[in-house]
């Protein structure tokens, strides 16, 4: 669409039937991504449509279904013995302080992402840890169970911390060379994507809340669906915000264009919610797979055949998956109006293509994220599970475990913007690893990493 960069930029290339941005910020003699087929381009368009549609209608109904079971809930909370001044202030407590750790999370990653790569790998296991005390000593089944979960799993990113304690120097580099740049607008559009979360979540918890005040069979239908809806718009948020910063980045990088981002977000909102929400399905999905697929391989190892076997089929379909499904993806889906699957399949073909498959694979920045998510959950969840304990136990555990749920989307939407600004920075190195405007850090790391090899 003309009009929306700079007329210094080079003319772009269009592809079939596709809405686009504008000038193509690389030039066809170092434009590596293949034109898409007709029926592809048709295909991709209709799922994009469709996915964008499931998103507001579930959006819509969800909400006067929250509009609905919070009016039901404070006209009959008396009927069915429920205290609302005892379950919604350790909950809305608990998202007041998972918004104040998101703001804390998302100026420490900026100011020192040296510090809050520290402080998410130490602090996580020490507050889940706490998690897991709190929830053990509830006078709850299900609350034991979780609590013991909660302590392992505190050992374990305690004892992963210390296995991947050298590649911190180069995580808080690429970290800290990616944002160094950033924009105040960029710091702003991430603060008000933490503001809609929280209030979102706000809205959510009073929905909730009026389900649990009636407690029938349909009510608890009724909270998982409260929960799904969360979770997918908490994703299509932070994704949302990758998207916009990531094409602002990787425009300044590979162009020298400082893009408005308004306009971006304007953009982000009007043509990508589509492919946006594909992702935000299907990129969770994948993560866990991959993650899984590599601790099957590491607990197999080669001693023996069924297993190696086994753990090596996974890991096929692991790096199958994550080839069409990425984070990465939301670069080209940002700067080319691409459709999601295309998007990760072209930035993942270029990363192999730049040899620096192994380099993305051993890079902690999405490490980095999930546990400031982490973090930030379990902040919020000790609040409200203590708060609960001490004025009505049996509210504690399922308020301990709503809170964490929302401190850990809150904190994730929090340092989403310097997540996009680290794969915008892959991505431009990888379409031209000898741009001037890419910090030589990813070659040098590269050259240490064959070094070690060798």
């Amino acid at each position: 669409m003309p009009g929306r960069l700079t007329d210094k930029l080079p003319a772009r290339r269009t592809y079939p039937r596709r809405k686009t941005f504008g000038p193509d910020p690389l030039t066809s003699a170092t434009s590596t991504i293949p034109a898409q087929k007709e029926p592809t381009v048709a295909a991709g368009q209709f799922l994009r449509r469709l996915f964008e549609i499931v998103f507001y209608a579930q959006f819509l109904l969800v909400s006067i279904l929250t509009v609905f079971l919070t009016t039901r809930g404070f006209l009959s909370a008396r009927r069915h013995h429920f205290h609302p001044a005892e379950w919604y202030p350790p909950l809305l407590s608990a998202t007041g302080g998972a918004a104040v750790a998101a703001f804390v999370l998302q100026r420490l990653i900026q100011c020192s992402p040296s510090k809050a790569l520290r402080a998410a790998f130490w602090l996580s296991p020490v507050l889940v840890l706490g998690v897991g005390v709190l929830l053990s000593c509830m006078d709850s089944v299900v609350g034991l169970v979780i609590g013991v979960i909660s302590i392992i799993s505190a050992v374990s990113l305690a004892l992963y911390g210390c296995w991947v304690n050298t590649r911190f120097e180069y995580a808080s580099e690429i970290i800290s060379v990616s944002t160094a740049s950033v924009s105040s607008e960029i710091s702003c559009l991430v603060g008000f994507s933490v503001t809609v979360a929280v209030l979102y979540s706000g809205f959510t918890v009073c929905g909730i809340g009026g389900a649990t005040a009636v407690g029938t069979t349909l009510d608890v239908a009724f909270i998982l669906i409260e929960l799904l809806s969360l979770t997918w718009t908490m994703h299509v948020i932070k994704n949302a915000l990758q998207a916009t910063v990531s094409r602002v980045e990787y425009l300044r990088l590979v162009c020298g264009v400082q893009m408005d981002c308004r306009t971006a977000l304007r953009e982000t909102a009007r043509y990508l919610m589509g492919s946006v929400s594909i992702g935000s399905v299907f990129v969770p999905v994948s993560g866990v797979i991959r993650g899984s697929a590599r601790a099957i391989s590491t607990v197999a190892g080669d001693a023996d055949e069924f297993l190696f076997s086994c753990a090596d089929c996974y890991s096929g379909v692991a790096s199958a998956l994550t080839s069409r499904a990425n984070r990465w993806g939301f670069v080209h889906v940002g700067v080319y109006n691409k459709e999601f699957a295309q998007a990760s399949k072209d930035t993942w073909d270029m990363f192999r293509r730049a040899e620096i498959e192994v380099l993305i694979d051993s890079d902690l920045t999405g490490v980095v994220c999930f546990l400031c998510g982490v973090t930030g959950g379990a902040v919020s969840s000790l609040i409200a599970g203590s708060w609960a304990l001490a004025v009505h136990k049996s509210y504690a555990t399922e308020l301990s475990l709503y809170a964490f749920l929302i401190g850990y989307f809150m904190c994730r939407v929090a340092v989403a913007g310097a997540q996009a600004c680290v794969s915008a920075h892959y991505v431009a190195y990888s379409e031209n690893p000898q741009s001037p405007q890419v910090d030589p850090i990813i070659t040098v790391r590269l050259q240490e990493m064959k070094r070690h090899q060798a």
